[in-house]
């Protein structure tokens, strides 16, 4: 078995068990989505950037609903949940040209979710040679960009033409 290590997310891992509020609830309530990360609002749906990211353009979308597994919300919004996975795949190789992606769901904390009572779906763009030594060795994680820079990548083709398209046709609002 292989194990890949992510000190980093160490400190963040165990706060969240601490906090008293879910970080998706309290990224709603904040009035600024630039502060919150919160890249676009759907009528059922948000697409965030995390916040401690494994590559630059780790994005997840999470309902507004609070609820701890997908099995319990409505249709109309694991729909929309899928036309936002799609959409971000389509910014994600516009912006980074990401060689690939994993894209999934850590549902429950023996899963790995860090967040257990809120479910959402990671989308990690993936380069070939993206690992390297540096977080098992200086327990230190390289990137390329803040998150700041990659909130100012990715925010305006969220509101291209194609999301205007669907706020149209209502699937988005």
């Amino acid at each position: 078995m292989e194990y890949i290590f992510t000190p980093w997310r160490e400190k963040y891992v165990k706060n969240v068990f601490k906090m008293k509020k879910c970080i998706f609830c309290r990224a709603l309530e904040q009035k600024n989505d630039r502060e919150a990360f919160i890249l676009f609002r759907g009528s059922q749906n948000f697409i965030l950037l995390n916040k401690y990211p494994y590559t630059p353009g780790h994005l997840m979308i999470a309902p507004y609903e609070h609820l701890d597994t997908i099995e319990k919300a409505k249709k109309e919004t694991t729909d929309e949940l899928g036309d936002f996975l799609k959409l971000c795949l389509k910014i994600l190789r516009t912006r980074y040209k990401p060689h690939g992606f994993n894209a999934g769901m850590n549902i429950g904390h023996s899963a790995g979710a860090g967040v257990a009572d809120h479910y959402h779906l990671h989308i990690i763009p993936r380069w070939t040679g993206d690992s390297n030594f540096m977080p098992l060795v200086g327990k230190t994680k390289l990137f390329i960009e803040d998150l700041n820079t990659t909130y100012d990548r990715l925010s305006t083709h969220f509101m291209n033409e194609d999301v205007h398209e669907k706020e149209k046709k209502g699937t988005i609002k």
